[in-house]
């Protein structure tokens, strides 16, 4: 069900992007919308606490858990769920204002494409630098570890 919603916003961007370029127009709501989808990701890739680990960096006690047996999960700024469906509504306004002549702003397209790459970067590193200083990953890759019980179970 996660992977059809994915793939269902996925379709619908890429419509959107098909109409913006057969139409040669429309780009202000282009960049309007992957600024809002970075802001979006940004959010999803936060702790939901990341305000208290920034402010928590200058006092003594650490931010995160040091000890190995301390658990505590990764919960996002913004879960999966509100992430998928903001950008789902993003994504639909955006595709109903390239239907309104009011939207169709003349502007030199290239120059907010490197801007839009230019904020990306910036704020992807530093995003970056965040998880790298908190010690946070916000996804699950690779395989998955088993903890073994300390008590044995014998079959007789």
């Amino acid at each position: 069900l996660v992977m059809q919603r994915w793939v269902g916003v996925g379709a619908l961007f890429l419509i959107f992007l098909l109409r913006i370029l057969y139409i040669q127009a429309y780009y202000i709501v282009c960049y309007v919308l992957c600024i809002f989808v970075l802001n979006q990701l940004i959010y999803f890739l936060q702790p939901k606490d990341y305000a208290s680990l920034t402010d928590s960096t200058n006092s003594e006690e650490p931010a995160l858990p040091t000890k190995l047996d301390e658990f505590r999960p990764f919960v996002r700024r913004l879960p999966e769920f509100k992430f998928w469906y903001s950008l789902t509504k993003a994504v639909l306004l955006a595709i109903l204002a390239t239907f309104n002549p009011v939207f169709n702003v003349p502007v030199y397209w290239p120059v907010l494409v490197v801007y839009f790459f230019l904020l990306f970067f910036v704020t992807m590193r530093r995003q970056f630098m965040d998880m790298k200083r908190f010690k946070y990953v916000p996804w699950d890759i690779g395989k998955k570890k088993r903890y073994k019980s300390s008590v044995s179970v014998t079959k007789t």
